[in-house]
């Protein structure tokens, strides 16, 4: 790193560092809001999501995209575009701080990497905004619970980017499940098939000007730039992503989570995959099994990124058959399905669209409104992390060694056998080729902390840098 760039890190640090802002509140801090009262939001992170965020809240009726927050300035141009369509131009800042010290601003809608996710929805509380923050809530187990104790302390109202708790269909099977319609479910199945090709290598270098690298980075710890990370393949490396298991899979695993009924966190994990088919410069796993134990319900998630077509989607399995995405329940050697008991289950007010059911709860100010509150976004994103942990703290196996976390599961060794049969279609020699086999990982839901592993548990956390750090606990 040259010496001018390192004296802009220890500049933008030390700012963040002396920066704190007044807890100023917003016209939206306490009283219901008017049908004709103006929602002004800032949205943070203009690539990929972000670009949906600055159209969904630009179409809604009463509201205004009034800031665009992005520490590359090079994306500004096509965001003020973007939101100007839908009216006025927005500002265009680097540091979300400026947005958060406006007294205007009502509520913050991040789209940034997910190292920065909960941190800036902490600050966005703290500050008295209202957040949307996408998926996964958190980058890690320990930050998403600080994140729901900072929501319930300043009493904002936060939404999770899982948008399919808006979706009327999933509600319903989810409340066919609870019936106990088919009786006992047996496995909850989230299937995460998503073609990701390889990102090769990419040579550290001196960052774009335009780019406050120290910015982007935030929580994470000060390292070399290099053209992998912005914009989008931060996704695989540890350090800023969760994986295609927290990225695409968080979805999938909410969906799953919610048709176990009850199910919070489990009482174990473990997790088995690699990075297969290609090397490159990439950490995390491409091809994931994750199984978690709720008791009578397993839940078991399948990540494949060499499918040469994508199949996302949930399957519940009953002794007698299956539910699937369709709304269908499938019996045992039967052919066609039948659909599914209807349910008077409803979603909160704005109908399937998971942006105007944010802004009808920060009217309202009813938590109860929202679909996909800060708490199961916990819940859902810390059933990614702690898959991870497991898959991070695994040994190298030879496939022809056949591994005995799943011995005596028969869905899990299927499903294992299936992932093999799968890698030999994709033309993975897998005599040639190590799997990464996970430890089995007890859990403690209600401390949210595994038992008697200390190395898993400092993976709940991160090292942060001290002007991005998390706190320990909302005092």
């Amino acid at each position: 790193m040259t010496q001018l760039n390192r004296r802009r890190f220890l500049k933008t640090s030390a700012a963040f560092a002396a920066g704190t802002f007044a807890i100023s509140g917003t016209k939206s801090s306490g009283a219901i809001l008017g049908a004709n009262e103006r929602i002004r939001v800032a949205v943070a992170g203009l690539n990929g999501r972000g670009k949906s965020h600055m159209e969904g809240f630009g179409k809604l009726d009463g509201v205004e995209v009034a800031y665009v927050v992005d520490p590359d300035k090079r994306t500004w141009g096509s965001a003020i575009k973007r939101v100007s369509k839908h009216g006025k131009a927005p500002k265009a800042v680097q540091n979300i701080k400026k947005a958060l010290a406006d007294k205007s601003i009502d509520a913050i809608s991040i789209a940034t990497p997910n190292h920065w996710h909960s941190l800036m929805a902490i600050w966005a509380c703290q500050a008295g905004k209202d957040v949307y923050v996408e998926k996964p809530l958190s980058h890690n187990v320990h930050e998403g619970r600080v994140l729901v104790e900072a929501a319930a302390k300043n009493k904002r109202i936060v939404q999770h980017g899982t948008q399919s708790r808006s979706s009327q269909r999933w509600a319903q099977i989810a409340d066919v499940i609870k019936a106990g319609t088919y009786g006992k479910l047996k496995v909850a199945r989230g299937l995460c098939y998503k073609k990701r090709n390889s990102i090769k290598f990419q040579k550290p270098t001196t960052p774009p000007s335009e780019l406050d690298f120290n910015l982007w980075l935030g929580p994470a710890q000060e390292q070399p730039y290099h053209e992998n990370l912005v914009h989008y393949n931060w996704h695989w490396f540890w350090d800023f992503g969760n994986g295609d298991l927290g990225n695409q899979g968080v979805h999938q695993m909410d969906i799953a989570r919610w048709g176990i009924p009850g199910a919070t966190l489990p009482k174990s994990v473990v997790s088995v995959g690699g990075r297969f088919g290609y090397k490159d410069q990439g950490q995390t796993a491409n091809t994931q099994i994750c199984v978690y134990d709720y008791g009578d319900t397993q839940l078991i998630f399948e990540v494949r990124g060499l499918m040469p077509r994508n199949n996302i989607t949930d399957l519940f399995h009953f002794e007698d058959g299956t539910i699937r995405a369709d709304g269908k329940f499938y019996r045992k050697n039967a052919g066609e399905g039948e659909p599914i008991p209807r349910t008077k289950s409803t979603r909160g007010p704005g109908g399937s669209n998971h942006f105007a059911n944010f802004i009808a709860a920060v009217r309202s100010r009813k938590e109860s409104d929202l679909n996909a509150p800060v708490l199961d976004g916990h819940y859902s994103s810390a059933l990614c992390h702690l898959g991870n942990v497991s898959y991070q703290l695994g040994t190298e196996t030879s496939f022809d060694q056949k591994t005995k976390v799943f011995a005596g599961n028969a869905a899990a060794s299927e499903t294992y056998a299936q992932m093999q049969e799968h890698l030999k279609d994709r033309r993975v020699e897998l005599s040639e080729t190590k799997c990464r086999v996970g430890r089995v990982l007890a859990f403690d839901a209600k401390t949210e902390r595994f038992t008697d592993d200390k190395q898993a548990n400092a993976l709940l956390t991160r090292k942060y840098r001290s002007a991005f750090a998390v706190p320990e606990k909302i005092g």
